[in-house]
């Protein structure tokens, strides 16, 4: 069959699907029904993830081809386009000049496989118009489930994430779709989905997140977006042409600079336009709240300003001084209206009442004052506070003021009579600040014990208390359904936390000292803390309130833990006793004595039957809990116990203990079953995974650590915390693990990807060397933290951190399947690491100093290393065996590269030569003289032919392998060169310095192409990405760059237009210095604990970028390094 019949016959089909099938007359009717019908979550026809199932299958090229038709043919209804017969015949057309992107000749099955993708296609459109997806804001709070549900049902489906991206490319063409395409532009960007480089010209986007979205060079020109949260946005190198943003969000704050002093109060006015300051400059300022301009300052008041406040109408501003007077100011005319003195000391307080009638005054002479608005006279004066009145405030409908005092009291007054009503104590320091709510029903104050209180406004009782802790925290604890943690602390608080969105729920005050221990009940309604002060305390988790006090320890109480059924309660103390407590009664129900020591934890067997006991007298001990007799005693530990837990099935038992071992316990027979090495300080606690597998431990020696039950082997390190950890616990599904801290903070861990949740760390100190993997997505570095990290290249997000070293770490490589990293260091040990378990798979010895370069052959056999001991070894990959010492070197050996053929080795060394090997023989081929300083680095071309070297004399020279012969000194940078690399087609080398630089070279003309700045100390080392496309850099300054090493003119659909727009201009392109510098070098991703905006290089021409106050961000942008066009123009 020819080519030109297959095609009439794709023609005969299409044109049967576009016209004959009735199925389509069907659809058509479905969606003309579907029009009319009401939208209502009882209609949706299954969950949001089936829709999108439907399209699991789908051949992506047709997305691109239907919406190029849709933009050639300008439809606006992507739906009806599809299912309106009137189109078929420009539609067939178009398919047919497209169809030779989607079907080979030879393949007539294919053009089935079109018309089945059309027709789900279509029905999935109909479906998911009317779903809550095309109608609700994904990114927010209320719809966290279903859009984290979404993105773990469709994370590795490659073709569903296509069409979530003609989702959002749909924007730019239908109307309808428009909510449904952001909320897929969110999950893109949630599931860090690279969208690099990509065209997003003309698309809509409404009410949605985008933080931290990854947008470089990025065509956004033409693009809509109304309301969305670009905070943390890269949109380095970007094309912004003709942009309508407007309500945007961005956490880049306006400052508002003009008082010379401290500024105390602040008030926006009714309308929200503008905003009144008080300082202690004297003055009061009026500021534009839309431009940040200042609007006017008020001078008057000969002391500093504590209080300003708007009148309810806006026209009247009050301010308060230490002149001892109030003012009042005309708003329009900013002219003082009346001056209000009765006050005997500094007035730190005025507030309005609603009707603007009355004014009420708080000062330091104790006293609070209510004057007449209008005739500037003196109504009442309210006595009762011991100290200064620091805050005033009315409630919603005027009847009742609150005030705040220094004497620690809240006061509630009656307006009208000017009687005290209730006096609210709770407070343990000064009150600062009152605020009614709304409805009236709660106060809010503030105040200098580091807490935020609410008020019950009828009963005077305290309502709750926002906080957060201010000391270690000794303990933590998850509710039996895992979704809220306990924590207890030495700043004698327990504060409960919501597991999934982080922020604390409420906390829990009573207790008079320390809180060492706190645990659930198991049906997680009563919460039990042991505390320093001798007590333990039950606490209602639903109302936060004590249901209970429990006294009879004699000595601080060091842990808690129920019964399994919840009735029991034991306790250990440093009085050396245990105690069992009847939960429903709160009396003491046993005594149990034989510990020497204090007793740090207890801990119940799984059926309750048995509790055990670890002790500072180096004991464990198994107690009857029926009998309260003692069953066994567990010897073996050196030094004090501070944690026991029971595995899930009660037959092992594990314990953590300062003489940095933890051991495993046979329950039956009180034998040690294993012992887990590896803290290098006192272990605080131990905790067991659910199903039993897993043992976390926590230290002093700052780390966590995931142990396999089974083989007594480390699974993972978990580093993050930078003080000793006191508590770990498994959530109770076993995926999340927590732990507390002397650092003051808890920490929530992955406990299968070992990678910290809440928190995201990065190296401790300088990174001396990075390697990417060969697929070029994954990025490997090593620290003087002696760590080494992997990082994921498209989301900049840490994989894993392997840890085994113990000092710095100076040198890390791939081997060339990506399967194993070897890694060098001064702890004179090389390491092979399994990249995809991130375990330890050998550790080489032999070398007799700090070990400074390792190198893989091309064939990933044999490893090459160079020490500070002068010697270079090769090293047998598989057996981990020293195949050959070659020495010559005088001094240190800083670098061993091989070349491409792996039959040469080149090193360089602080004797100030490089010296060329033989690998087979192992004798030295040649000897390169030429620096006059220490060679820091080597490195082959691809093609092996020539050999670049940096140095310590600021110099890099090329060297002819062949010859030996030095072919081209480059010189550039102004101190000591450490690192040099070729790219991938050997057209370039890319150089890092002391002086803080990389620098680009043509390899051919040895001319300077680029110089790279961004690091703030030395740059240790670079490396090229397999597609040459990105270069990675590690510095002193303790960060990880990456760099776009393309042209400007790389730029994706972007070309031609920016030339037009710069001939408009009539600016040629070659003078652009400052677009191609700002545009050419460019950090394509930043490795950051937190999102940052960057806008470098950005190209904007014309548009709006508009926020929520109505400012426009172009001046943000050029802050951020952004280029306006219009600016270039009149320049």
């Amino acid at each position: 069959m020819s080519e030109l019949q297959i095609y009439l016959n794709a023609q005969d089909m299409i044109i049967d699907f576009l016209i004959i099938q009735p199925k389509i007359r069907v659809l058509k009717s479905q969606y003309q029904k579907q029009q009319k019908k009401m939208k209502s979550s009882q209609q949706q026809k299954g969950a949001l993830t089936d829709i999108f199932d439907q399209v699991k299958d789908v051949d992506i090229q047709i997305f691109s081809v239907i919406l190029e038709i849709l933009r050639k043919q300008k439809g606006k209804d992507c739906i009806g386009f599809l299912s309106d017969i009137g189109n078929y015949k420009e539609l067939k057309l178009q398919i047919l000049q497209q169809v030779g992107n989607i079907i080979q000749p030879h393949a007539e099955y294919k053009l089935c496989l079109v018309r089945n993708d059309m027709k789900k296609l279509t029905d999935v459109l109909i479906k998911i118009k009317d779903h809550d997806f095309n109608n609700q804001d994904f990114s927010s709070e209320e719809n966290d489930e279903s859009t984290i549900f979404l993105i773990n049902s469709i994370k590795d489906n490659r073709r569903i994430i296509k069409f979530l991206q003609f989702l959002v490319h749909l924007t730019s063409i239908d109307n309808t779709l428009i909510q449904c395409g952001s909320n897929s532009l969110h999950i893109l960007v949630q599931m860090k989905i690279d969208i690099r480089n990509q065209s997003f010209q003309n698309i809509r986007i409404k009410n949605t997140s985008l933080i931290g979205g990854n947008f470089v060079r990025c065509n956004l020109s033409g693009s809509e977006f109304d309301n969305v949260d670009i905070s943390g946005l890269n949109l380095n190198g970007a094309q912004l042409f003709n942009c309508k943003w407007k309500n945007i969000k961005v956490h880049e704050l306006n400052k508002l600079e003009g008082h010379s002093s401290c500024v105390q109060s602040v008030c926006i006015s009714p309308d929200g336009n503008t905003l009144a300051s008080g300082s202690e400059d004297k003055s009061i300022r009026l500021w534009d709240v839309k431009t940040g301009q200042q609007k006017a300052k008020l001078d008057g008041h000969s002391d500093e300003v504590s209080s300003v406040c708007f009148s309810p109408d806006g026209n009247t501003l009050a301010s308060g001084s230490d002149d001892q007077s109030i003012r009042l100011w005309d708003v329009k005319s900013r002219k003082m209206k009346a001056k209000l003195d009765g006050h005997d000391d500094a007035v730190i307080s005025v507030c309005f009442s609603p009707d603007g009638n009355t004014l009420a005054s708080g000062s330091l002479d104790y006293s609070i004052r209510l004057w007449d608005v209008k005739t500037g006279q003196q109504k009442a004066k309210l006595d009762g506070h011991r100290d200064y009145v620091y805050s005033v405030c009315f409630s919603p409908d005027g009847n009742t003021l609150a005030s705040g005092s220094l004497d620690y009291s809240i006061r509630l007054w009656d307006v009208k009579t000017g009687q005290q009503k209730l006096k609210l104590d709770r407070h343990t320091s000064y009150v600062w600040s009152v605020c009614f709510s709304p409805d009236g029903n709660t106060l809010a104050s503030g105040s200098d014990d580091k807490s935020i209180r609410l008020w019950d406004v009828k009963t005077g009782q305290q309502k709750a208390k926002l906080y957060g802790h201010s000391y270690c925290i000794n303990s933590v604890c998850f509710s039996p359904d895992g979704n809220t943690l306990a924590s207890g602390s030495n700043d004698k608080s327990i504060r409960l936390w919501d597991v999934k969105t982080g922020q604390q729920k409420a906390k829990l005050d009573g207790h008079t000292n320390y809180v060492r221990s706190v645990c659930f009940s198991p049906d997680g309604n009563t919460l039990a803390s042991g505390s320093d002060d001798k007590s333990i305390r039950l606490w209602d988790v639903k109302t936060g309130q004590q249901k209970a006090k429990l006294d009879g320890h004699t000595n601080c109480i060091n842990s808690v833990c129920f019964s399994p059924d919840g009735n029991t309660l034991a306790s250990g103390s440093d009085d050396k006793s245990i105690r069992l407590w009847d939960v429903k009664t709160g009396q003491q129900k046993a005594k149990l004595d034989g510990h020497t020591s204090c007793i740090n934890s207890v801990c119940f067997s799984p059926d309750g039957n048995t509790l055990a006991s670890g002790s500072d007298d180096k004991s464990i001990r198994l107690w009857d809990v029926k009998t309260g007799q003692q069953k066994a005693k567990l010897d073996g530990h050196t030094s004090c116990i501070n944690s026991v837990c029971f595995s899930p099935d009660g037959n092992t038992l594990a314990s953590g203990s300062n003489d940095k071992s933890i051991r495993l316990w046979d329950v039956k027979t009180g034998q040690q079953k294993a012992k887990l090495d590896g803290h290098t300080s006192c272990i605080n606690s131990v905790c067991f995974s659910p199903d039993g597998n897993t043992l976390a431990s926590g230290s002093d020696d700052k780390s966590i650590r995931l142990w396999d039950v089974k083989t007594g082997q480390q699974k993972a390190k978990l580093d993050g915390h930078t003080s000793c950890i006191n508590s770990v616990c498994f959530s109770p599904d076993g995926n999340t693990l927590a732990s507390g801290s002397d650092d003051k903070s808890i920490r929530l861990w992955d406990v299968k990807t070992g990678q910290q949740k809440a928190k995201l760390d990065g190296h401790t100190s300088c990174i001396n060397s990075v390697c990417f993997s060969p697929d070029g997505n994954t990025l490997a570095s090593g620290s003087d933290d002696k760590s080494i990290r992997l990082w994921d290249v498209k989301t900049g997000q840490q994989k894993a951190k392997l840890d085994g070293h113990t000092s710095c770490i100076n040198s890390v490589c791939f081997s060339p399947d990506g399967n194993t990293l070897a890694s060098g260091s001064d702890d004179k040990s090389i390491r092979l690491w399994d990249v995809k378990t991130g375990q330890q798979k050998a550790k080489l010895d032999g070398h007799t100093s700090c070990i400074n370069s390792v190198c893989f052959s091309p064939d990933g056999n044999t490893l090459a290393s160079g020490s500070d001991d002068k010697s270079i070894r090769l090293w047998d990959v598989k057996t981990g065996q020293q195949k050959a010492k070659l020495d010559g070197h005088t001094s240190c050996i800083n670098s061993v590269c091989f070349s491409p053929d792996g039959n040469t080795l080149a090193s360089g060394s602080d004797d100030k030569s490089i010296r060329l090997w033989d690998v087979k023989t192992g004798q030295q081929k040649a000897k390169l003289d030429g620096h006059t300083s220490c060679i820091n680095s080597v490195c082959f071309s691809p093609d092996g032919n020539t050999l670049a070297s940096g140095s310590d004399d600021k110099s890099i020279r090329l060297w002819d392998v062949k010859t030996g012969q030095q072919k081209a000194k480059l010189d550039g940078h102004t101190s000591c060169i450490n690192s040099v690399c070729f790219s991938p087609d050997g057209n370039t080398l890319a150089s890092g310095s002391y002086d803080n630089s990389i620098r680009l070279w043509d390899v051919k003309t040895g001319q300077q192409k680029a110089k790279l700045d961004g690091h703030s100390n030395t740059v240790y080392s670079v490396c090229f990405s397999p597609d040459g496309n990105t270069l990675a850099s590690d510095s002193y300054d303790k960060s990880i760059r990456l760099w776009d090493v393309q042209t400007g003119q790389e730029i994706k659909s972007s070309d031609q237009n920016y030339k037009d727009i710069l001939a408009q201009f009539k600016i040629p392109l070659q003078q652009h210095s400052q677009i191609t510098e700002a545009s050419n070098y460019i950090t394509t991703l930043l490795i950051s604990q937190k999102a940052i905006f960057q806008a470098k290089g950005a190209l904007i021409l014309k548009g709006e970028f508009i926020n929520q106050s109505g400012i426009d961000l172009k001046t943000l942008f050029k802050q951020k390094g952004s280029i306006i066009l219009e600016d270039l123009k009149q320049k």
